[in-house]
Order: structure tokens, then sequence, then C-alpha cells
């Protein structure tokens, strides 16, 4: 016990030590690897069927651009430049792509169930075929999100469009409309994940306040990777050369399922009537 600590630094304290203890236990690193490689695997196949859905069925040039805003705020600099070339869109759907991401995106969605069951003490996990027609109704319903806050980024594009003498400010709108419009869809997401993923009845309200809290974190670690990545960016170029870009996805979806876990060790330790600080 610190001494000049207040007694409400001291008991935050102690609402912290059992998440740090639970992100320290292997298993937990075991399922953040599993979450982080499929996160990987999916990456480019996601990106892929965006893009040619947007395209080729949406016909919308402003939702494509909404893609590349994405990434320039998830991944800035070289690293954006670099996705952008080389994205296999050759015009049409990419149905190959379609089948890799299911695959692939089921394999987020398995370990996450895992981790989030040993979460809240479940002991016994869905059956294989339940798991996978779970994951995938998550794969569709976090796919819509995704591409309904595409669409939205899309429609405030349009609507500012006439601003385009602004030159820099419309930049800068740009990117205000795309957080307005994916801050609160990726919370959207998180809560569905956290609510529906493991294999027991939670009460929705139980975990609305981690899903924003866990949200509004991945959000400010695009800050932090902002402000890391050309320090980051000569590392991995030193040590992985041609796969410093691989390596950094795989860095940054490992760091983002720890939090994710956080948040549901957090949901499942904490009943209705603790505060929520």
């Amino acid at each position: 016990m610190i001494p000049h600590l207040t007694p409400e630094r001291r008991a935050r304290l102690a609402l912290l030590r059992p998440t740090a203890r639970y992100l320290s236990g292997t298993e937990v690193h075991v399922y953040a690897l599993a979450i982080s490689a499929s996160v990987l695997l999916s990456f480019f196949p996601f990106l892929n069927v965006m893009l040619s859905f947007c395209r080729n069925v949406l016909h919308s040039r402003a939702a494509e651009d909404a893609i590349y805003l994405a990434l320039n705020d998830y991944f800035p600099g070289e690293m954006a430049t670099f996705l952008k070339h080389n994205l296999a869109l050759r015009g049409r759907l990419e149905y190959t792509s379609m089948l890799l991401l299911l695959f692939t995106a089921n394999g987020i969605f398995e370990p996450l169930e895992v981790a989030l069951n040993h979460a809240w003490g479940v002991v016994h996990n869905r059956s294989y075929l339940k798991n996978q027609l779970v994951a995938l109704g998550m794969i569709f319903v976090c796919g819509a999100l995704a591409l309904v806050s595409l669409m939205l980024t899309a429609l405030n594009k349009q609507w500012i469009s006439p601003w385009q003498s602004l030159g820099a400010v419309q930049g800068w709108l740009n990117l205000l409309m795309f957080k307005l419009a994916a801050v609160p869809i990726s919370i959207l997401a998180l809560f569905l994940i956290y609510w529906l993923l493991p294999n027991r009845k939670i009460p929705p309200a139980r975990v609305a306040p981690a899903a924003i809290f866990v949200g509004l974190i991945l959000e400010a670690l695009k800050y932090v990777n902002l402000a890391i990545t050309p320090y980051l960016q000569a590392k991995l170029e030193h040590e992985y050369f041609i796969f410093k870009h691989s390596v950094a996805i795989l860095l940054w979806s490992f760091i983002a399922a720890m939090v994710v876990l956080a948040g549901a060790e957090w949901t499942a330790r904490r009943r209705p009537e603790d505060p929520l600080s």
C-alpha cells in the first residue's frame, strides 16, 4: 500500500489489479495471438471485398474514398500508400476474397468466444458447428456495420464537397465526419461481441459501459500509432524488411485484442451495483 495515495486512487488501483493479472496469464496471450493472426489473414480479403462491393454493387466512388480515408486513419504515411497500391482489386467482385474472408474471419471469433467464455467462467464452449454459425453471423453483422460507416462517411463527404475551396480544412472535415460515423459504430460492434459471443445470457446493460470504454481506448491507440509510426517502421524495416507491414498489422492487432479481452474481464468481474469507474 502506498501511503500518499488517496482512498479513491487506491480503490481504482484495486480495480485494475485483477485485470492486470488476467492479462499476464499465458492463456490470454494465446487467445490474443490467435485473434491477431486471424486478423492479419483476413485483413486484405476484407479490404478487397469492401472495395469490390463499393465499386461494383454500390457504384460509389465516395465510399471507395472512405475506405482509403480509413486506411490513412489506421495506418498513416508509407503503410497506407503501400496498402492502397497493393490491393488486388481488378475491377470485379472478388469471390475468392469473399471465401477467404469467411474462412479467416471465423478464426477471429472462435478464439474470441473461448476467451470471453473463460473471462465469464463459462465451462463449456459452443460446439464447433454452433461456433461457426455464430461466427458467420458476427461476420455479416460486423461487415454490415463497417459498410454503414463507409456509406455515412461517403454521404458526409458529398455534403462538404462544395467546400473544396477551403483546401486543408476540407481534409480535416472529412476526417471529422469519418470519426463521427466510425467511432459509434465500432462501439456498437464491440457491444454485440461482448453481448452475443459468450456462451451464456448476459444483460445488455452489463456490457454497454465496457464497449464504450474499450471503443474509446482503441480510438486513442490510433494516435499512439500515429506518434510512434516513424520509429516503429524504421525498427521493423531493420528487423523484418519486406514483412514490416504485415508485422505492424500483427502487432497492433495483438494490442487491440488484449484491450478487448481486458474489457471482457472487467465486465465479467464487476457487478451492476459497482461504480463504472
